[in-house]
């Protein structure tokens, strides 16, 4: 008697499980289902947007920036960031400069 319940309980949960798969779903009609009778909507596709690549701007070398709004490190020197470049204030100009390398033993970007 266990092996016909078991058996029932297995064809219903097949059934219920063919039943939704995408292969017995109905497609997509071109007759809206909520809108009139008469309303047929012709599926027009739309051209693809055409991907261009961003336009990078040159990086300038020098930039000039009020003091105010730079930052300072823990050892008291100013730094700016724009647009994910680090810019060093030099201390004998007053110009901020792309950070490079020699920076580190420059005595004019180090705090007098």
């Amino acid at each position: 008697m266990k092996k016909y319940h078991f058996l029932i309980a297995m064809s219903a949960m097949i059934f219920l499980l063919s039943n939704c798969s995408r292969k017995t779903m109905p497609e997509n009609s071109s007759r809206s289902v909520y809108g009139s009778e008469n309303s047929n909507i012709t599926n027009t596709s739309a051209p693809k947007a055409v991907s261009t690549k961003p336009i990078r701007t040159a990086v300038p070398k020098v930039i000039a920036v009020n003091d105010s709004i730079a930052k300072k490190t823990f050892d008291g020197r100013l730094y700016y960031d724009l647009e994910g470049h680090r810019y060093w204030r030099n201390y004998k100009d007053g110009k901020y400069y792309l950070f490079n390398k020699s920076m580190a033993t420059d005595p004019a970007f180090k705090k007098p």
